[in-house]
């Protein structure tokens, strides 16, 4: 008995050190993905590219990651590939050393896919990783891995605001760490992966014993699922379209009406970003407790009332109510993930790559959509424009209401 419960601790210790380094390797991932979009303004001052030429970059790092990532998850159902954990963070590797070496808008736009082809690698072979190690905490777990990606967006405006602005565009060379390290962690937990794919096949082989396992879903027509992935994505699109917006130009806009330097508008951001990486943490076990779908209505529609206040708001209660949009906008997207994936559970990847993916690309489709409004009407209309999108989120009371869990 004692040496089957030192057995389990030793599993149970070796999966939560695996959550903890693709959670770490999304931090660094998104750092580098997000600090694209935040250095617009060193962009716009180097190479003079206007609103719809740095809308482009950010499509660009977007809608690559948004084709590949459920063409990845796919492949990866079929056939797992450890080594694709490491691998994704080579071409983010080569994308950032691009960004420092740019000097025209194509060689952004390619460093800019290479960062994004990266990402498309991560997000799916990551995300089942976490879903391996979760157990029956399933949004406990996709909520540590979905913090680090918070974590490395919120630190993004912070590295633009103290190191790539001051020092220009040759600073984007100290990322090349953060790749680096990011090979380094997911060499180890693709060593797991790898480990923990043979005992599955393993298991698999043997006979089917009763156990206390989870009781079976409820059995739903494709009609169903159907309908609750439109309405999924449809709430994925109000968040990311409203992200795109606030990452990529709400610092011009917040410089613009307070008359204020960007390198303070960049502040701003971190505050949306910081208390988003806050909000994720606590969504997923939320969600175990008193259910996904309660979840997800709240973490959309209720930032409704703070964003359609932002744009009419001072410096300072601009701070508070971003605070306040990121810790509760942030709490639902690793809560919409597992209720998809608990709506598909043989396609743990496609489904993973599928919503990382779409997030991507519609945050790319809106940064080009948002900077080219910008340059025939003005920032502050379409800053106005996007308050509306969070209103969105009523739409989650067509979800079908699922039983807490708790973990």
């Amino acid at each position: 008995m004692a040496q089957a419960t030192l057995s389990k601790m030793q599993i149970n210790s070796s999966a939560n050190w695996a959550l903890a380094g693709v959670s770490f390797a999304h931090l660094l991932n998104d750092a580098m993905q997000t600090v694209v979009p935040s250095a617009f303004p060193l962009f716009q001052q180097t190479m003079q590219l206007s609103f719809a030429q740095m809308g482009w970059i950010a499509f660009t790092l977007n809608i690559t990651a948004s084709v590949l990532q459920p063409l990845v998850g796919y492949m990866s159902d079929r056939k797992p590939m450890p080594i694709l954990l490491p691998g994704g963070m080579l071409f983010s590797l080569i994308g950032v050393l691009g960004l420092a070496l740019s000097s025209e808008l194509w060689m952004l736009l390619a460093s800019a896919a290479l960062i994004g082809i990266g990402s498309s690698i991560l997000h799916p072979e990551s995300s089942r990783v976490a879903h391996m190690a979760a157990g029956r905490g399933r949004g406990m777990a996709q909520s540590i891995f979905q913090v680090g990606g918070n974590t490395g967006q919120a630190i993004a405006p912070l590295l633009v605001a103290f190191i790539l602005l001051p020092h220009g565009q040759r600073s984007f060379l100290w990322l090349m760490g953060f790749a680096l390290i990011g090979i380094f962690i997911q060499s180890f937990v693709s060593r797991w992966y790898r480990d923990k794919l043979a005992e599955t096949r393993i298991r698999q082989q043997r006979p089917l014993k009763s156990s206390g396992a989870e009781p079976a879903a409820r059995p739903v027509s494709r009609g169903f699922i159907a309908f609750t992935m439109g309405i999924l994505i449809l709430l994925l699109f109000s968040k990311f379209v409203y992200i795109a917006g606030m990452t990529g130009y709400y610092a011009f806009y917040y410089a613009d009406a307070y008359d204020l330097p960007l390198s303070q508008a960049q502040i701003c951001l971190f505050i949306l970003q910081f208390a988003g990486m806050v909000g994720t943490l606590l969504g997923g076990p939320l969600a175990d407790r008193y259910g996904r779908k309660p979840m997800i209505w709240f973490s959309i529609a209720g930032t409704a009332p703070f964003s359609l206040m932002l744009p009419y708001a001072g410096p300072v209660l601009s701070m508070v109510l971003c605070g306040m949009i990121g810790l509760i906008l942030m709490s639902g997207f690793s809560v919409i993930i597992v209720y998809a994936q608990e709506l598909l559970p043989r396609h743990i990847g496609t489904v993973s790559g599928l919503f990382f993916g779409l997030s991507f690309g519609m945050a790319g489709l809106g940064s080009v959509v948002l900077g080219s409004l910008i340059d025939v009407t003005s920032i502050s209309f379409v800053i106005k424009l996007c308050s509306f999108l969070p209103l969105l989120g009523v739409c989650a009371v067509f979800l079908r209401k699922d039983q807490p869990r708790t973990a």
